[in-house]
């Protein structure tokens, strides 16, 4: 099999660096991208266009997609746009597009009561600095460590740290995110829930595997545990292949 990797936000490809490795000694294929904005695309625009076409470019016959926290509306919007490449969707920690709203509505989704109307469910606001042209960055190493790599080491945590890139909304903060073709299609999927996560609620977790109509898999890690457990993850990520759905997907 061949894994497409794909990172969440403030994260580059350079995240799998662990991960990726040890897939290639289970035997398999590996590529980690970087979406406009992020990593070595830093300099570039970050549009919805140009994420989308980031992992559709490099889609093959057959591919599993991993998405990890935001990038998980990235590979929804590329199993969307080329259904018949991927044999394989896997959500970790990640978010589901609600079917015609825009991708931070699906952050906050609850399907226990009234919509919700702050955004910021993991109080991550608190540890972010908002810059002159907009983007967002962290004030301080502590924040960031505390969201994303409270099961690291120090070393790793600050290594990772020294590498977050800003995050810039541009269109992605107003655009509506429809994938009726990944509905429709409904393709084999999985959910891996991180059972230290700081930074996806478990509630959040727990509906986002209930709209993919999956028994979520869990590891016992923060919200990075491709840093934290990657050889664990590695072997998480074959499995999850190897899984099928328990229910139908939800649109919203």
């Amino acid at each position: 099999m061949r894994f497409v990797l794909v990172h969440g936000g403030f994260h580059g490809a350079w995240c799998w660096s662990r991960t990726a490795p040890e897939l290639q000694q289970l035997g398999h294929d590996v590529i980690a991208i970087d979406v406009p904005g992020h990593g070595e695309r830093a300099h570039e625009t970050a549009t919805m266009a140009g994420r989308l076409e980031a992992v559709v470019s490099v889609l093959e016959a057959g591919d599993v997609l991993v998405g990890h926290s935001g990038g998980g509306f990235e590979i929804t919007r590329a199993a969307d746009a080329a259904p018949e490449l991927v044999s394989h969707v896997i959500y970790l920690a990640a978010a589901l597009p609600l079917e015609g709203r825009p991708m931070h509505e699906a952050l906050a989704y609850r399907d226990d009561a009234a919509p919700e109307t702050d955004y910021d469910v993991a109080g991550m606001l608190e540890y972010l600095r908002i810059n002159d042209d907009g983007s967002m960055t962290f004030a301080d190493f502590d924040g960031a460590r505390e969201l994303f790599y409270n099961d690291c080491d120090e070393a790793t945590a600050r290594w990772a740290f020294e590498r977050l890139t800003p995050e810039t909304a541009g269109d992605t903060a107003t655009t509506p995110v429809s994938v009726p073709h990944f509905w429709e299609a409904a393709p084999p999927r999985s959910f891996i829930r991180c059972e230290q996560d700081h930074a996806q609620p478990r509630w959040l977790a727990d509906v986002t595997a209930r709209r993919l109509g999956v028994e979520a898999l869990t590891i016992d890690a923060s919200h990075s545990p491709f840093l934290s457990r990657p050889r664990e993850l590695a072997q998480l990520l074959v499995h999850a292949t190897t899984t099928t759905p328990i229910g139908p997907l939800e649109p919203s």
